[in-house]
C-alpha cells in the first residue's frame, strides 16, 4: 500500500489532464459554462471535449460552443459526433463544418438513442451502424478532412448495458483502433482496480492506443446514482457512506467529490497512469480543486 501524503505526491511530476463540458440549454447555463471555460483555461489541458445530446438534440449548441472555444480561447476543443438520427452524409457534413471552423479533434461515438440513455439504439436508414463505421467514414473523407482528424473514442471499464461479454467488448474496442482511432476515453468508475483490470484486458486483446481514465466530478449523489444505473458504472458501498446525510450540505459534498476524485487519480498514478479526463459538469470549482490536489497548477500567463 502506498502511504504517500498529498504533499509528498506533489513533489512528483503533475499528470496530463483534459476536461469535458456540455453545451448550455439556457442563458443561465451558458453563463456558467463560459465562466468555467475562463477559469479552467489557465490549467492548459491537453484538450477539452464538448458533448452531444441524445439523438443529436444539442447538435447546433455543440457546434456553436466548440467554435467559440476554438476562436476565443487557447484551448483545443474536441467535438463529440454521433451516428444518431442522421444519414452518413449528414454526419460527415457536420465533420466538414468542424474542419472548416478549424476543429481538428473529433470524439466519435455511436451515441444514445433518441429516447435517451438506456433505450435501444436504432440505426438510422442510410446512417452509420456504429462508431467503427463512423471512424471509417471520417478516415475515408477527403484527404484534407478525415485523414487529418484526431479521433478519440469511448470505452467501458465495466460492462455497459449493451455489452455482449468482455471478449466482444475488447474486440470492438480494437476494431475502433484498427479503423483509425487515436485514443480511448473511459466511462467513469470509482475503484482503481476496475480500470486497471480493464486496461490489462485491452492490452491482452491487442489494443495499443492510449486509454485515458474518465474521472467523474458529480457532487449530487442522487444524480450520480441515476447516471450510473444507465451506463452500468458501479458505486461502491464506501461511496454511499461518504455522501450519506449530505443532501443539504453542498459545500461538504464538493469537498468529498474532489477528494475522492483526487485519491482515485493518485492510486492510478501509483500504477503509472499519468493522464486523466475529467467530466466537469461545467463546474469549475470542483475541477480546480481536484487538479490542485493532483499538483496541477495554472500555467503562468504569457507576457504581452
Amino acid at each position: 500500500m502506498n502511504t504517500l501524503s498529498i504533499a509528498d505526491r506533489q513533489t512528483t511530476s503533475a499528470p496530463s489532464i483534459s476536461f469535458e463540458f456540455f453545451p448550455p440549454k439556457s442563458d443561465a447555463m451558458a453563463e456558467r459554462l463560459w465562466e468555467t471555460v475562463e477559469r479552467l483555461e489557465p490549467m492548459a489541458p491537453d484538450f477539452v471535449s464538448v458533448t452531444y445530446g441524445a439523438g443529436g438534440s444539442t447538435r447546433e449548441r455543440t457546434h456553436d460552443t466548440v467554435k467559440r472555444i476554438a476562436g476565443s480561447t487557447s484551448l483545443r476543443p474536441a467535438a463529440h459526433l454521433t451516428c444518431v438520427s442522421a444519414t452518413k452524409e449528414d454526419v460527415l457534413a457536420v465533420a466538414d463544418a468542424y474542419w472548416e471552423a478549424g476543429i481538428r479533434h473529433i470524439v466519435a461515438l455511436r451515441g444514445d438513442a433518441t429516447e435517451g440513455m438506456g433505450a435501444a439504439f436504432q440505426q438510422h436508414p442510410g446512417g452509420f451502424r456504429d462508431s467503427v463505421e463512423l471512424i471509417e467514414g471520417l478516415r475515408a473523407r477527403r484527404p484534407e478532412l478525415g485523414k487529418q482528424f484526431e479521433i478519440s473514442v469511448s470505452c467501458y471499464p465495466e460492462p455497459h448495458p449493451d455489452s455482449l461479454g468482455w471478449d466482444k467488448d475488447i474486440a470492438f474496442l480494437k476494431a475502433k483502433q484498427d479503423a483509425g482511432a487515436d485514443r480511448a476515453i473511459s466511462q467513469f468508475f470509482f475503484e482503481p482496480d476496475t480500470f486497471l483490470r480493464f486496461l490489462d484486458r485491452a492490452r491482452d486483446g491487442g489494443v495499443t492506443m492510449p486509454i485515458i481514465p474518465g474521472i467523474m466530478l458529480q457532487p449530487n449523489f442522487n444524480g450520480l446514482k441515476r447516471i450510473s444505473a444507465l451506463c452500468g458504472a458501479s458505486l461502491p458501498n464506501w461511496l454511499h457512506r461518504l455522501y450519506e446525510g449530505l443532501d443539504d450540505d453542498p459545500e461538504t459534498r464538493d469537498l468529498v467529490t474532489a477528494t475522492v476524485a483526487a485519491e482515485l487519480c493518485h492510486k492510478l498514478a501509483d500504477h503509472d497512469v499519468d493522464t486523466f479526463h475529467f467530466y466537469t459538469l461545467n463546474r469549475a470549482g470542483l475541477a480546480l480543486s481536484t487538479c490542485r490536489l493532483l499538483g496541477v497548477k495554472p500555467k503562468p500567463a504569457k507576457a504581452a
